[in-house]
């Protein structure tokens, strides 16, 4: 009996055993779960948005590939340029660079269909560019998207007034998308003309930064022909030396005959040529300078309907 009873134990011990040998060469044949590790920067990415509102265009930067420039004139109907996040800065006409965080991404540069787009060859390009005083330029590295932020109905053509097809929601501000690693790490360097500029570091707490040229004044509520979008459309490509022209569908037909575009047959000037062709020329055959010209020309106006531009120097 006791050696039943002894056998018995030690069967019950020796099956303990060896469960147990079986559970831990089963946990040391067992892949180990991968280890849980603190998440990179670059892992969590933050949707950045760069804003443009005003009259602006966007084109290849000519000196850095991995670049674009924004451009906008400096006209008399609009205020002083300003950038803001959750900080802000009044700027004056120059050449500023916008520095970003570290962001991931091809820098595609995919536009919405509803910007409006033109050919820009280089020389005038970097001409718009070395217009000191009569524009702002912003460099800022390839997007991901552009996308639009503001909208509104328009025609834009190269005859005038463009036609009816043209009739498009066209964006008149345009955001622009990074997949940036933080929030922090947004500074802007720059050489305005006549001065210094300490370089500006932004605090950006909501992801967007923004650059705003806003009207000099209200519209006039007697004002049926939005004759400030229509100033702004052309200092944008009067700067630019485009040859096109913005139309508002809802606007009365007598518009056509006050038009500040300057697209009907234009008072000869004393050299010869015509004062809206040789704004439309680059201000060739004018007495004085473009910036002048643009800032002079320009009139108090309201919200800004002029559509942006996205420019393309190749085929």
């Amino acid at each position: 009996m006791n050696s039943r009873h002894f056998s018995g134990k030690s069967f019950v011990v020796a099956s303990v055993v060896l469960t147990m040998t079986i559970l831990i060469a089963c946990a040391q044949t067992k892949q180990p779960a991968p280890a849980q590790t603190a998440t990179s920067p670059m892992a969590t990415t933050e949707k950045v948005f760069i804003e443009f509102q005003g009259p602006w265009a966007f084109a290849p930067d000519p000196k850095d590939p991995a670049k674009i420039v924004a451009i906008a004139p400096k006209a008399n109907g609009h205020r002083d340029l300003y950038v803001k996040a959750s900080n802000q800065s009044t700027l004056v006409p120059g050449v500023y660079d916008l520095s970003l965080p570290d962001h991931t991404g091809s820098g595609a540069g995919t536009a919405d269909p509803d910007i409006a787009r033109a050919k820009i060859d280089v020389a005038s390009l970097q001409h718009a560019l070395d217009m000191k005083s009569a524009r702002y330029v912003i460099r800022i590295a390839k997007p991901e998207q552009y996308l639009v932020a503001a909208r509104s109905k328009s025609r834009v053509g190269g005859t005038y007034p463009p036609d009816a097809s043209t009739e498009k929601d066209y964006a008149n501000a345009v955001s622009l998308q990074y997949n940036a690693s933080s929030l922090n790490g947004f500074s802007l360097a720059g050489t305005p003309e006549g001065g210094a500029f300490n370089p500006l570091l932004l605090r950006v707490e909501t992801g967007t930064v923004r650059f705003v040229i806003e009207p000099a004044q209200d519209d006039d509520p007697n004002d049926k022909c939005d004759t400030h979008s229509r100033e702004s459309f052309r200092d944008l490509t009067t700067l630019l030396g485009l040859t096109m022209y913005v139309d508002f569908p809802d606007n009365p037909a007598d518009c056509h005959a006050k038009d500040p575009q300057g697209a009907r047959p234009a008072k000869k000037a004393q050299n010869g040529a015509g004062s809206g062709e040789a704004l439309r020329s680059g201000g060739a055959g004018l007495t004085g300078s473009l910036a002048t010209a643009v800032f002079f020309f320009g009139k108090p106006g309201g919200d800004c309907k002029s559509p942006n531009l996205l420019l393309y120097t190749g085929p």
